[in-house]
């Protein structure tokens, strides 16, 4: 399995623009085969800092994601937003139990 974790810290006034691309991305990814989990959210101390949650079920689902074409329409969305930071990390997980 794969997690995808991070975040993307936008300006204030372009925050309403790239929560608005990041709902209609996540109700479609939600869909693909191979996504057990996609989700955006708001930081509780910085609304401005949205954070990113993935998991795969394999390099080849995510690989196939990219290809999809409302991955193109996010990419051109989000290409309007000004962007002040992105940090996103990949991490193969081998295993997980629960707390």
């Amino acid at each position: 399995m794969l997690v995808i974790s991070g975040e993307i810290k936008v300006a204030p006034e372009s925050r309403a623009k790239a929560v608005a691309a990041m709902i209609r991305v996540e109700q479609a990814t939600r869909k693909e085969t191979g996504c057990l989990t996609y989700t955006f959210y708001a930081d509780l101390e910085d609304p401005n800092c949205l954070r990113i949650f993935e998991e795969w079920e394999s390099d080849a689902a995510l690989a196939a994601h990219f290809k999809v074409p409302h991955i193109a329409v996010f990419r051109t969305e989000m290409a309007e937003v000004k962007v002040l930071s992105r940090q996103i990390k990949k991490y193969e997980v081998s295993g997980s139990s629960t707390l």
